[in-house]
């Protein structure tokens, strides 16, 4: 075999094409053949009747129908009605003040009404108006009485006060407004007499309660005027009978005018002495020294200025008066004295012009009860209120029936 022979052809490269931007490389698949669309399948199969389903009817039946029916029946059926008497008051006080009241703060004994309505609200709730009541009409034989029929909404026989109390506060039903001192009562009983009765009975203890504290008030008022009074007549006694027993010991009526009459007296004596000086230096000049006449006129200088010096003692502490002491003491404790009784006076003048208001104040009402909506007479039955009472008993029973459900289903579904 020659070297000329030469390997067989191969078929030459071809450049490859430029691939097209829009288009991929990939081969083109074959269009799939059109076809009807097919129905969607159900997420779940249709529900069956099991034996939980008929559980659960069961306990809808027992646990809500049920025990609807029966409150439905013992609603229409066993339950008394009961009928409601309104009674609306406030607490007025009395503004106007007295003719005697000088003092301006003894008219309004009172606090305001609406302290007074707080008061009044939380006593017709109280255990002492319950016995008050119950002893005058007998609250637990009247709310008592429909018991062997009606024993739910009815008291029970052999109740205690404590009981009654709490019965007593669902039968008063009390809206109070605190900032306008408003009261407003809705009595219930089985009777519309009976509700109006035990209305007025109420109205009636309130305002009892109104008037005791009235005349606490009233007498708290005259107590203090009235001690004050005694005081100060007590002291003007004892200031008028120190004076007069000054009077008595120093035998002095009015010091001032005793001083007046011995400053006449001084000066009497000083005018006196100034004659006697006068006639003695003219006798000097014409008698001789040892005349009778100027030896006696000397005497009666001396004798004169020995009395002046005597009595301007009695006005130092040098006099003597006795007991009654000088006359700046007599003068000083008489002074004293003076000032003790017209204190004792006013102050007597002052108390007893507050006893007289006082006692003004006590002879008329100063606050009271005053109804503006008086008891009233029932024509129709309002309570009990039988379709709101088995509404809310309805959504209680379901509400509860569907918490078991819920329950149930949950344990369920984590096993």
């Amino acid at each position: 075999m020659s070297n000329d022979q030469s390997p067989p052809d191969r078929p030459a490269p071809q450049a490859p094409k430029a691939e097209s931007p829009s288009k991929p490389a990939a081969a083109k698949k074959p269009e799939p053949k059109k076809t009807q669309p097919k129905k969607p399948r159900p997420p779940a199969p249709p529900a069956r009747p099991k034996r939980r389903h008929l559980g659960i009817l069961v306990s809808f039946v027992f646990l809500v129908l049920a025990p609807l029916g029966g409150v439905g029946t013992y609603l229409w059926t066993y339950a008394q009605d009961q009928y409601a008497s309104s009674v609306a008051f406030t607490v007025r006080r009395e503004e106007t003040p007295s003719a005697v009241d000088l003092l301006g703060g003894l008219s309004n004994l009172s606090t305001a009404s609406s302290s007074d309505s707080d008061i009044l609200f939380e006593y017709i709730q109280s255990h002492e108006l319950v016995g008050k009541i119950d002893d005058k009409i007998g609250l637990r034989e009247i709310y008592s009485d429909p018991y062997e029929t009606d024993p739910v909404f009815a008291l029970r026989p052999n109740a205690t006060i404590e009981d009654l109390l709490n019965y007593w506060r669902r039968m008063v039903r009390i809206s109070y407004a605190p900032g306008t001192g408003l009261l407003e009562l809705k009595v219930l009983s089985f009777a519309p007499d009976t509700s109006q009765r035990i209305a007025e009975e109420i109205f009636a203890e309130s305002s009892q309660m109104i008037n005791a504290l009235s005349a606490i008030a009233r007498e708290d008022a005259m107590g203090y005027a009235r001690e004050e009074l005694n005081t100060a007549l007590e002291q003007l006694s004892a200031a008028r009978q120190a004076l007069t027993a000054f009077r008595s010991r120093s035998q002095i009526v009015n010091p001032d005018a005793d001083v007046q009459v011995q400053m006449g007296l001084l000066g009497s004596l000083q005018q006196m002495l100034g004659r006697e000086l006068i006639d003695y230096d003219l006798l000097r000049d014409t008698a001789r020294e040892n005349d009778p006449r100027v030896v006696q006129a000397e005497r009666r200088i001396a004798a004169i200025r020995e009395r002046i010096r005597e009595e301007r003692l009695k006005f130092g502490s040098g006099g003597d008066r006795g007991e009654t002491g000088d006359y700046a003491d007599v003068v000083a404790e008489f002074e004293r004295l003076t000032v003790e009784r017209e204190f004792a006076e006013k102050k007597y003048t002052s108390a007893l012009s507050n006893f007289d208001s006082a006692q003004a104040n006590a002879q008329r009402q100063s606050r009271y009860l005053a109804a503006y909506v008086q008891p009233t007479l029932a024509e129709s039955a309002e309570y009990p209120r039988r379709f709101l009472i088995l509404g809310l008993c309805g959504l209680v029973f379901f509400g509860s029936w569907s918490i078991m459900v819920l329950v149930y289903y949950s344990l369920r579904d984590r096993r």
